[in-house]
């Protein structure tokens, strides 16, 4: 990333596994069912650099009854703030951090992102505390109107006003939702934030900052469905956290090869020495001309199909034999393999 900047989401995720033999599985809140039930949880970190999205860091969550020898409990609040110390000394420029209630509630959590000096959006409970004195009351502002604007460019209209505990601080509170009569509950968010901008400026670009951590946690869990992050028959967590790494380099790979990656090192001798010896695969007839993460997982698809069907195909030419059909194979693979898929080098 060099010198470049990008917000950091922390999220948990969970997803249900039965039976009694697959290391850390419990009964916990699962994100994915939305309930209590037995399953593995993890929490993450995840990167957002101009509407990308890629993956930095994965911990297990071990429950107290879970616990192996050697292990160590950890709340997921602990798991959580290791992570961000890992990666500040990792050297990542963090321009924002957004997580949901359960960080937004732990005073610890903050005290991590305040050693840093990393601003922060967290969401809040709707019946979060503030210390404040008898005669201090809590009041709310007037709604303003505001333009929640998507990934793929469109926006629709919500509603934003700042809520004071007694007198104003450095921490800010604040109410987002669709509707300001009804204040439904599956659109209505309560969020903290430390920000220094003022609060006409805030009131612009909170909402939309927010929105980002749903945004990720949506396309976290399409790239799960994509990729196989739950498709393993494993039981030892030192094979499951194997087979989530493999998972988390093909989602960064992918990420790599949007356009907004590409073009960090346009220019540079590497990039250059890379075009003369490339392929352009890009005039197949369903190449997908689009920005996009999963437009590039389905361009990356195109380019490793004839591979599969060779292997699935083969066993018949063992039956039938032809010679040319193979030869043909063989340059098609031949020529495709020059694509070259990106990768930063700094």
């Amino acid at each position: 990333m060099k010198e470049e900047k990008i917000i950091v989401i922390i999220d948990e995720t969970g997803d249900r596994r039965k039976g009694k033999k697959t290391d850390y599985v419990a009964r916990q809140y699962l994100g994915s069912v939305g309930k209590i039930d037995r399953g593995i949880v993890s929490v993450n970190a995840y990167g957002v650099y101009k509407n990308i999205t890629f993956p930095l860091v994965f911990r297990v969550f071990k429950p107290k009854g879970t616990l192996k020898e050697g292990d160590v409990y950890k709340t997921k609040i602990e798991i959580a703030s290791e992570i961000l110390t890992e990666l500040v000394e990792l050297g990542f420029q963090i321009e924002l951090v957004l997580a949901d209630s359960l960080y937004g509630e732990s005073s610890s959590f903050i005290s991590t992102l305040d050693k840093f000096g990393l601003p922060w959006v967290l969401a809040i409970r709707s019946n979060h505390g503030v210390w404040m004195s008898s005669e201090e009351k809590v009041r709310a502002n007037k709604w303003c109107k505001f333009e929640r604007v998507f990934s793929n460019g469109e926006s629709e209209t919500r509603y934003i006003r700042e809520i004071i505990f007694g007198k104003r601080s450095p921490r800010t509170y604040w109410e987002i939702t669709t509707d300001p009569e009804t204040m439904p509950e599956a659109s209505t968010s309560f969020v903290m934030t430390n920000l220094t901008e003022n609060r006409n400026q805030i009131k612009k670009t909170l909402g939309n900052l927010y929105g980002l951590r749903t945004w990720v946690e949506y396309g976290f869990r399409q790239c799960k469905q994509e990729l196989g992050w739950t498709d393993y028959r494993l039981t030892d967590f030192q094979d499951i956290e194997k087979w989530w790494e493999i998972i988390f380099c093909v989602y960064l790979m992918i990420s790599f090869n949007s356009e907004v990656f590409r073009s960090l090192s346009q220019g540079s001798p590497r990039e250059s020495e890379s075009k003369k010896n490339t392929t352009d695969c890009s005039n197949h007839q369903q190449w997908n001309h689009k920005e996009g993460w999963k437009n590039v997982l389905n361009n990356l698809r195109l380019i490793i199909q004839p591979t599969i069907i060779l292997w699935l195909i083969a066993p018949w030419l063992d039956v039938f034999p032809d010679r040319y059909l193979l030869l043909g194979f063989h340059k098609l693979i031949q020529n495709i393999n020059q694509f070259q898929s990106y990768f930063p080098d700094g």
